[in-house]
């Protein structure tokens, strides 16, 4: 990867420190259990719609032991509506059965036992250990970041764990956490992926898309 200015990479997260102060994870949860099901049925799925469909779904499934005795074909009728649903409802039941049987219940704290998990690569992983337990492990890349890294010229890489190395590289890592949600909130507000809003953007001048569109 070409060597990206570090001052530039300060002042990018100091603009969306201000911007996005708040980057708590948009997956409504009551226990750290909830958060690894939600966070596993977000994928190519947005937050609104897990959110839709987890009060049912927690109503009736609180725990690990719970969900670890669920028939395939009612969490699927549950879930369904958030894609891919066989293979969630799969990989939510597996994995609820070794938290509960290997783990007691508690959903582990490190990455090398979450991403052991089904359903679960470092993308969840992350997401649980920093919005779970406050442990900074790594980034968690999601769609938005894979674009706006892309975009920010943070990254050329196309692969989630090879944008996260780089990402690593060049970020702090006391902010490793929160710049996920920030780039996720940049992402959905300004930078979208069909109709990015370059004009009102105030990373546009740290912008290596934008900087290559207005030469055309």
């Amino acid at each position: 990867m070409k060597t990206i200015n570090l001052k530039n990479i300060n002042k990018i997260i100091s603009i969306l420190e201000k911007e996005y102060p708040n980057t708590a994870t948009q997956l409504h949860h009551k226990t750290i259990f909830q958060l690894l099901v939600a966070t596993i049925l977000s994928a190519q799925c947005t937050d609104k719609r897990v959110n839709q469909i987890t009060p049912d779904l927690f109503k009736k499934y609180r725990t690990a032991n719970d969900l670890s005795k669920a028939k395939e074909i009612v969490i699927e009728s549950l879930i369904r509506s958030t894609g891919f649903f066989r293979n969630k409802a799969k990989n939510i039941i597996n994995s609820s059965k070794i938290i509960q049987e290997k783990y007691k219940g508690k959903v582990p704290n490190n990455m090398k036992d979450l991403i052991g998990l089904p359903g679960v690569a470092r993308k969840t992983a992350n997401i649980v250990l920093y919005h779970g337990y406050g442990i900074t492990a790594g980034i968690a890349v999601d769609t938005h970041v894979k674009r706006l890294s892309r975009r920010l010229g943070l990254s050329t890489e196309t692969e989630p764990v090879k944008i996260e190395k780089n990402l690593m590289e060049i970020i702090p890592k006391k902010k490793w956490g929160k710049f996920n949600g920030m780039l996720v909130l940049h992402g959905r507000q300004i930078c979208k992926a069909r109709k990015p809003m370059c004009q009102g953007c105030k990373l546009s001048y740290y912008c290596k898309y934008y900087k290559e569109r207005e030469r055309g």
